[in-house]
């Protein structure tokens, strides 16, 4: 998904996408990823946003909460929710969702492996 791919590249870490297609009346997909500062995911927002722009699927709402810890980025059929880490924690939409697919999205050479090169 190149919007996870664009919150990896703007410095999000622990992005994670989520298949809800026939789970969710909201979304089809979930993307979740981390900020490191208002400032840096304010951007990634912008980023997120223009990039749906780019490709025909404006951002139907981009909303903020007051202490700027949690963003989201509706695209109606994909939600963007970017957040400060303790506050990710704490919804904790990941559990929410757990028996939800994940979907694979990083590129070949982003993908982690263990010692083992397994």
């Amino acid at each position: 998904m190149d919007l996870a791919r664009l919150l990896h590249d703007d410095k999000c870490s622990d992005v994670a996408v989520i298949d809800v297609r026939g789970r969710s009346p909201l979304c089809d997909y979930l993307v979740i990823a981390s900020g490191t500062s208002d400032r840096q995911m304010k951007s990634a927002m912008d980023d997120a946003s223009a990039l749906g722009e780019t490709r025909g699927f404006p951002a139907f709402r981009v909303s903020v909460d007051t202490r700027a810890t949690w963003g989201v980025v509706d695209f109606v059929d994909v939600i963007v929710h970017l957040f400060e880490p303790a506050t990710r924690l704490h919804y904790d939409i990941e559990s929410i969702n757990a028996d939800s697919p994940r979907v694979a999205w990083e590129r070949p050479d982003q993908v982690q492996r263990n010692r083992a090169g397994l």
